[in-house]
């Protein structure tokens, strides 16, 4: 059985930082691209960054890039968000999700998700 754990979140000031990981197990982790999505409440869950298999390759939405920084440790089947500079328009509960092809922001494509975890950032 697949699952991906999410840990991490919490409540942090705007201008801080946070860094969150998700362990991933039940599938060959070093084989599946990986996403994290958020989901603020009234919206839908949208695109934060992807990394790909090896980490060569990896992809953010306009309103992270240059603040959130995806990796991955595949020796440990985890993947990370490390999100700094955090603005009050990050408030949302952020997912992780697990596809086999990289390349795609679509909620869609990813197959595995995990249950969240919520983060608040206050002013």
């Amino acid at each position: 059985q697949v699952h991906l754990v999410e840990s991490g979140g919490g409540l942090v000031q705007a201008g801080g930082s946070l860094r969150l990981s998700c362990a991933v197990s039940g599938l060959t982790f070093s084989s599946y691209a990986m996403g994290w999505f958020r989901q603020a409440p009234g919206k839908e869950r949208e695109f934060v960054a992807a990394i790909s298999r090896s980490s060569t390759l990896t992809d953010y939405s306009d309103s992270v890039k240059g603040r959130f920084t995806i990796s991955r440790d595949n020796a440990k089947n985890t993947v990370f968000l490390q999100m700094g500079t955090l603005k009050l328009e990050d408030t949302a509960v952020y997912y992780c999700a697990a596809t086999p092809l990289y390349g795609s922001r679509r909620f869609g494509s990813y197959g595995h998700w995990g249950q969240g975890t919520q983060v608040t950032v206050s002013s």
